[in-house]
């Protein structure tokens, strides 16, 4: 080789060797002051992060690290400003002589202010780890999710897995499924901090913890996370889990809390206090004391305007939102039929049942997964908010398994929860995802609005829940008076029933379109003046559209 083809090697070979290192950045744990980022890298190199308030500035560094390969190492971006967008880039070198090269430019929010706007995501279910998620599925979702300019993005378990083996999964299986996932966080999650509530799948329950001195799934599994993914714990900014658990794990950062703008954010987990068996049901079921008290003083000591709380699903297992609260340790009564009530027995000295706990403190939204559809019910006026699978290709999987478990706004579907809180009142959106093949034709649009509703004060003065895509239903005016019109999209393909629910639940009026017809109208006469529902009932979905009557 020549002098020149040498010279022409070390210019423009070598970067491109640099740049094609396989690398990832997840943000998590944000807080006012700090942002973290695992920062993992597939050879060694020398990185660094730079970072500013203004586009294209990077006055603030972090430290100059080096990578091991493969393992990925908690970068903390520190004296931010909060309330603040920030702008950074890792530089990044091959050795330590040469120019440093430079990824895109990426960002993030510290912590909101009261008064703030913002807007966050949520997806459950993942399962890639088994036949129900599809990787290209997921992929699509994510990117939709990417436009959003979401905070953050929390998901609500059944993200690594498996389970299903827990006597045969190794530490190494363990390892292999909570990396796995890194492939495609880092597409969004260099901009977007990733939470992780967990789920049954996970395996990190107290029955599993307690088998085999350590050797065990539930303990594989909280030292991968940790070791990939930067959860919350206790820290000023954080409440949470304050337990130093043994095995190296230390706290286990499964149930944490904090404020963002005018909305208290609480995670709870389901499993790690449940020792009976890997799937306790009834009164065996439990959040366990310390948690219980620690989301009882959450919540009373919250002024925040909005109140959210999160879990895999209330009481761990079983399918439903509202049947499953009205029972044991979550509704305080012997069964789901709300009769029987046995909370003071079971849980003497404890006060109040989840649910009711939660209904005296204003929470709002209740978020769950596990089910695989998008659900959407309100018992005592808390929303009970399903939500539904990033990553099925059939859209159809909870629909087929779960929708009977539920008894308001059912649909099936694929996508993710987009949640927008403004100082008056908060936006909860199902944004749809389809695969590319199935928007041939425009039938399908990927990112449409499946579903929408509101929940705060603007919930009074205007529409609030519009159905939207394939089943598409708009009524006015809005607010009414004399009569109410509705109109779908399309012509309905058998006759299809609509109903108007009064502010109790109650049908009050009732009438039906002919198969080929799209449009019809209720008459209101003799109503009072209040907040009604128009209830559409097809063969796959039961919607509803939200209409003011005033008198």
């Amino acid at each position: 080789m020549n002098f020149r083809n040498i010279l022409l090697f070390f210019c423009f070979c070598l970067p491109l060797m640099s740049s094609a290192q396989d690398k990832s950045i997840i943000l998590g744990r944000p807080t006012d002051t700090t942002m973290t980022a695992s920062v993992m890298f597939d050879q060694v190199v020398e990185y660094y992060l730079e970072y500013g308030n203004q586009s294209g500035n990077y006055p603030q560094t972090t430290p100059t690290f080096t990578s091991v390969v493969n393992r990925p190492e908690e970068v903390v971006m520190r004296n931010l400003t909060g309330n603040t967008q920030y702008f950074y880039r890792m530089r990044y070198r091959s050795g330590s002589t040469g120019p440093f090269a430079a990824t895109p430019q990426y960002t993030f929010h510290t912590q909101r202010a009261p008064g703030s706007s913002f807007r966050f995501n949520l997806e459950a279910d993942e399962h890639l780890y088994d036949k129900k998620g599809i990787r290209n599925m997921y992929k699509v979702t994510l990117a939709n999710q990417a436009k959003d300019s979401a905070d953050f993005l929390l998901s609500l378990g059944d993200i690594f897995g498996d389970d299903h083996t827990p006597d045969a999964t190794t530490s190494a299986d363990m390892n292999d499924l909570h990396k796995d996932y890194i492939q495609y966080l880092k597409e969004v999650c260099h901009s977007v901090p990733f939470y992780v509530c967990l789920g049954n799948h996970e395996g990190e329950n107290g029955f599993y913890l307690a088998q085999n001195s350590g050797q065990n799934i539930a303990v594989y599994g909280t030292q991968w996370r940790k070791y990939y993914y930067p959860n919350p714990y206790p820290n000023g900014f954080y409440t949470g889990n304050t337990t130093n658990e043994p095995y190296g794990i230390g706290t286990p950062e499964n149930y944490y809390a904090w404020t963002w703008g005018d909305a208290l954010f609480v995670v709870l987990d389901v499993y790690r206090d449940c020792s009976v068996n890997d799937k306790p049901v009834n009164w065996d079921w439990t959040l366990g004391f310390t948690q219980y008290t620690w989301l009882k003083n959450t919540l009373q000591n919250s002024n925040a305007k909005f109140k959210f709380v999160f879990a895999h699903h209330t009481r761990g297992q079983g399918r439903g939102g509202v049947v499953t609260a009205k029972g044991c340790e979550w509704g305080g009564y012997s069964g789901n039929a709300g009769t029987n009530y046995q909370f003071d027995t079971y849980r003497p000295g404890w006060g109040q049942p989840i649910h009711q706990l939660m209904v005296a403190n204003d929470v709002n939204i209740f978020f769950q997964g596990h089910d695989h559809l998008y659900a959407k019910e309100v018992l005592d006026s808390l929303v009970y908010q399903e939500v539904p699978m990033p990553a099925d290709s059939t859209y159809e999987i909870g629909m087929l398994a779960n929708a009977d478990a539920y008894t308001d706004v059912k649909i099936g579907g694929t996508g993710h929860i987009r949640v927008t809180v403004t100082p008056t009142c908060t936006t909860v959106d199902f944004v749809r995802a389809w695969l590319p093949a199935d928007t041939v034709g425009g039938q399908h649009v990927n990112g449409e609005v499946a579903y929408s509703y509101t929940v705060g004060p603007c919930s009074t003065t205007a529409v609030t829940d519009k159905i939207t895509g394939e089943n598409s239903v708009s009524a006015y005016p809005n607010p009414a008076s004399d009569e109410l019109f509705f109109q779908s999209k399309r012509p309905f393909t058998k006759e299809s029933s609509f109903e108007l629910i009064d502010p109790y639940g109650r049908p009050v009026r009732a009438t039906s379109v002919q198969a080929g017809g799209n449009q019809g109208k209720i008459g209101l006469t003799g109503l009072s003046s209040g907040v009604y529902a128009l209830r559409w009932m097809d063969e796959k979905n039961v919607l509803k559209v939200k209409m003011v009557v005033v008198k």
